[in-house]
């Protein structure tokens, strides 16, 4: 995916998981550069991204291909399986399709409102039930719908949700002021403003359902995308046991329908809107019920995970991450040529053979320190499945996952003075980063679209929301040939002409020297992170430096 943002990195002091920063004297070993094979990213790039793989679609013939080419590509650089004497971790996977919707229907005194499948809103379980019912729920706007303790926030506060439905604003309480100033950091949105956050603090409260009110600008996309991604066939990992709490219906309504909904109740949204960025916030019974029914077709499958590993030699319990997705949307709407191939050449086949090319680099030199872990992850389309599925199950211990770095699509441009860094300023890996980047000679530029909450859509999040620090890296935009106007015009071309389309095709005639550039940054990062002690946190303030503090109390790691 391609991203504009920017990374500020701070050098600090002491190196333990609950310290205060990383010693640059102490905790950032030097590292001489790898050596990165051409051949491999070129060669592997062009056979993920054939015709012969059918954009590789999870549970497909092309998935089968993808994995053999990626076992025997592992094992040729050198490196070990990385679940005990398999290369790989079975992810089961459900997909639901829900169908015959009922209109969403409110009630109340003197109120009945039919509101219809699509045009007004969507919705889906993430429960395996053939049939869902939503009966006479009760509505409660809970204004941004977050629980955070380390804040002193609570938009629950006071309310028993069970069998009541949430009614959520979308992203976070600071999305309308213009710097980075404030208690979810600004105009940059924070986890708390992602919509899987609100499903899952909305299902703990014990809701049976959680609609959150659509609206362009902080959602950072129109209805159309809410419509086209809600509707159709739906992929879930599979839950196991003890597993979280899950609401019966998740959804969203249109702004205008939400305003309509809010009149009935004899309240304001855009005056409840203001009411819910201030701390102290209370949830407003609205006084009316929602109901509505739909059934579901289900499917279960079988995906995998790829795991190679090469052993550290001091510390082999001590583990550093490479995750890049191998998947992508295999067979999907023809080009006006009748191609209906999405290839996914730049995303992700590029990332993807990233990681063979860093595992052989990282042969070549020798183990490090730590044990390095090169996971290609399935099904990322979907929704970060196969990443959160090995999160959830891991392999290897998060509590003694140090950190790492994670590859979604080096663009094709050209070399460049930059970086673009997603979630800049979160962690303290950002020390690492600063250095690598300054042995490259190369800087981090500004973030141009905070709000969109970039750091939360990709396979790394998977990890960072169990508390483990990880980087996000996209190649820069400031090329060395034709500058940041240059690099904007290549990003723009590609979003607009090949981007999840079927023209994301692999080119002879590609100019490699930046992605070269950028997989250089990678192994040092990758290297530094393997050589070090250092145990990195993420910053004071942070949404998930909780989490990691006590997975750092619980394990034997950090």
């Amino acid at each position: 995916m391609i991203r504009t943002l920017l990374a500020a990195g701070a050098a600090l002091t002491l190196a333990a998981c609950d310290a205060s920063g990383i010693d640059p004297a102490t905790d950032l070993p030097d590292v001489e550069p790898g050596e990165l094979s051409l051949d491999t990213m070129v060669d592997i790039t062009r056979q993920l991204s054939s015709d012969e793989f059918e954009g590789r679609m999870p549970g497909t013939a092309g998935e089968e291909k993808t994995v053999a080419l990626l076992i025997d590509r592992f094992e040729k650089a050198g490196l070990q399986p990385g679940n005990g004497d398999s290369w790989v971790q079975k992810v089961p996977l459900v997909e639901i399709t829900g169908k015959d919707f009922a209109p969403l229907t409110i009630s109340g005194e003197g109120t009945e409102l039919s509101l219809e499948y699509a045009k007004d809103w969507v919705g889906v379980t993430y429960r395996e039930d053939a049939q869902t019912n939503l009966e006479d729920s009760e509505l409660v706007f809970v204004g941004y719908g977050i629980n955070a303790p380390e804040k002193g926030w609570n938009d629950y506060e006071g309310i028993d949700m069970t069998g009541k439905t949430a009614v959520i604003l979308v992203n976070d309480p600071d999305f309308g002021t213009d710097g980075l100033e404030g208690p979810f950091n600004g105009k940059a949105m924070t986890y708390y403003g992602r919509w899987t956050y609100k499903y899952e603090e909305a299902a703990r409260q014990g809701a049976a359902a959680a609609i959150i009110i659509h609206d362009t600008e902080p959602a950072s996309y129109g209805w159309n995308v809410v419509e086209s991604s809600w509707s159709g066939p739906q992929a879930y990992a599979q839950r196991g046991e003890n597993a979280a709490p899950l609401t019966a219906m998740n959804g969203w309504v249109q702004k205008e329908v939400a305003d309509e909904i809010l009149r009935a109740a004899g309240e304001d949204l855009g005056a409840l809107s203001d009411k819910a960025t201030e701390k102290g916030f209370s949830p407003v019974p609205l006084g009316l019920t929602v109901s509505t029914s739909f059934r579901n077709d289900i499917r279960t499958f079988e995906s995998q995970n790829v795991i190679g590993i090469l052993p550290g030699t001091e510390r082999p319990d001590e583990y550093v991450l490479h995750t890049a997705h191998w998947d992508h949307l295999g067979r999907c709407t023809p080009a006006p040529d009748g191609d209906d191939i999405c290839n996914g050449a730049v995303d992700n086949a590029t990332g993807t053979a990233a990681l063979v090319a860093l595992g052989e680099a990282q042969v070549k030199a020798g183990a490090a320190d730590r044990t390095l872990v090169f996971l290609a992850v399935t099904a990322e389309e979907s929704g970060l499945l196969g990443a959160d599925y090995y999160a959830a199950n891991p392999i290897f211990p998060l509590s003694q996952t140090v950190g790492g770095v994670n590859m979604d699509a080096f663009l094709i441009a050209g070399p460049s003075r930059d970086v673009t860094v997603v979630g800049g300023g979160k962690s303290e890996l950002d020390a690492f980063l600063d250095k690598a980047l300054e042995a490259e000679g190369r800087v981090a530029t500004p973030e141009s679209t905070p709000e969109a909450g970039y750091y939360y859509r990709s396979d790394h999040f998977a990890f960072a929301k169990r508390g483990v620090p990880m980087l996000y890296v996209d190649g820069g935009e400031d090329l060395i040939e034709g500058g940041v106007e240059a690099g904007q015009a290549i990003a723009a071309d590609y979003r607009a002409n090949r981007y999840h389309g079927p023209k994301d095709e692999f080119n002879e005639e590609w100019d490699w020297s930046g992605v070269m550039n950028d997989l250089q940054l990678f192994y040092r990062l990758g290297r530094m992170m393997a050589m070090s002690s250092a145990w990195p946190n993420w910053v004071e303030g942070d949404e998930f430096k909780a989490i990691r503090d006590t997975s750092c109390e619980e394990g034997e790691g950090c």
